[in-house]
């Protein structure tokens, strides 16, 4: 590859995502005549690299440093200046072995790579993205201080997590044990034991489940089942309906416009991450669900996205619960729960890390005839 084709696909990677992006929102336009499509001069592209925020680093087929800009000098520290490391294999850089096969799997798989580049007290946050003949573009981007101490206490609490899970299993087997030899005073203290053993178990059982979800990007070539939400929502209230009934709360489930057509609804995502999201939408909603109310679900389809609105009829949210009811551990005001049940305060950031891992979103209102409203899209299957 040649400098200029090189410095093409530089700066294509840099904005190739959003000129496709901006292309597929914008209105159709009249087809006109093709023209030759226009090259930039050399010099305009360098400069354009140069100036923009990222770090960008491009190595060649045989693993040497064929450029990088002022920023990714800075990022990592460097005393040479990108000219004088043009050349040099990447080894000047000390990358450590991560970094290197990400490199490595970006070129092996043709597919773009996300990681970090462990720096003296920093990461940094890694995009690699492979291009033709063994040509890679490597994205650098900084981390602000706040970033990186909440990545450290989120890594800190999946260790704790996972060396949690053995422990409180083998307590939960003593409490078992204990259980059936306790009468009187020791039966009600013992029973309070397993009580808690079980909202522990809950909470290690989520937070592994967060930490898998983190480390499951959304990629647009996994492949995906093809699953009818009706199926799964009647499936998801067998579980939920023995507490509803205890509270008079009914399930009403309806479907509009396209989302009456069973082949038009079908969602492209993994089952068993399509149940759990919806059990925590469905839990949620009950838990806010006034005694006798109704829990209305609504599934419809719009554009590419199968959708199914969960709305309650409770006090609905306060603006502090619109701007952090996705977070972790975050509960919402205890006087609007209608249900004596309490959450780990983990239920809503799964689904939403579902979501994102499925190529979807979650977001959340307040309904104008009162009550919250939270809206699950997932790509149709078929639509991606």
């Amino acid at each position: 590859m040649n400098s200029p084709a090189a410095l093409t696909f530089l700066l294509g990677a840099a904005v190739g995502g959003a000129c496709a992006t901006w292309l597929k929102r914008r209105p159709a336009l009249r087809r006109r005549s093709k023209r030759k499509p226009l090259d930039p001069p050399e010099a305009q592209l360098r400069d354009w690299i140069e100036e923009v925020p990222q770090g960008w680093l491009l190595i060649s087929p045989d693993n040497r440093i064929a450029g990088l800009n002022p920023r990714a000098e800075l990022l990592l520290g460097l005393d040479d200046s990108g000219l004088a490391l043009r050349g040099e294999p990447l080894a000047v850089l000390q990358p450590d072995e991560a970094v290197q096969h990400l490199v490595d799997l970006a070129r092996e798989k043709g597919l773009a790579q996300r990681g970090n580049w462990p720096l003296p007290g920093s990461n940094l946050d890694l995009r690699v993205m492979p291009g033709n003949q063994g040509w890679v573009a490597v994205i650098l981007q900084g981390r602000n201080p706040l970033e990186s101490q909440l990545e450290q206490q989120e890594q800190w609490v999946s260790d704790v997590a996972h060396e949690l899970k053995t422990p409180l299993t083998a307590l939960r087997l003593v409490g078992d044990s204990l259980a059936l030899k306790a009468e009187g005073r020791q039966a009600v203290l013992v029973e309070r034991l397993q009580r808690e053993l079980q909202r522990l178990q809950v909470l290690v059982s989520d937070l592994l489940d967060l930490s898998r979800l983190d480390n499951t990007p959304f990629s647009d070539d996994q492949p995906q089942a093809s699953v009818d939400p009706l199926d799964v929502l009647a499936s998801v209230w067998t579980v939920l309906e023995p507490l509803a009934q205890e509270r008079a709360v009914h399930l009403q489930l309806q479907t509009h416009g396209s989302g009456r057509d069973p082949a038009l609804r079908r969602a492209a995502i993994d089952p068993a991450r399509f149940h759990q999201a919806l059990l925590n939408l469905l839990d949620n909603a009950l838990r806010y669900s006034p005694d006798g109310s109704a829990i209305a679900v609504d599934v419809g389809v719009r554009n590419r996205w199968c959708m199914v609105a969960v709305r309650d009829h409770g006090p609905g949210l306060s603006e502090t619960d619109l701007e952090r009811m996705f977070q972790r551990f975050y509960r919402g005001d205890p006087s609007r729960v209608r249900s004596p049940r309490s959450g780990s305060g983990l239920g809503l950031a799964i689904v939403q890390q579902i979501a994102l891992s499925q190529g979807g979103m979650v977001r959340a209102s307040n309904h104008p005839d009162g009550g919250a409203l939270l809206e699950l899209l997932i790509p149709r299957s078929g639509a991606r």
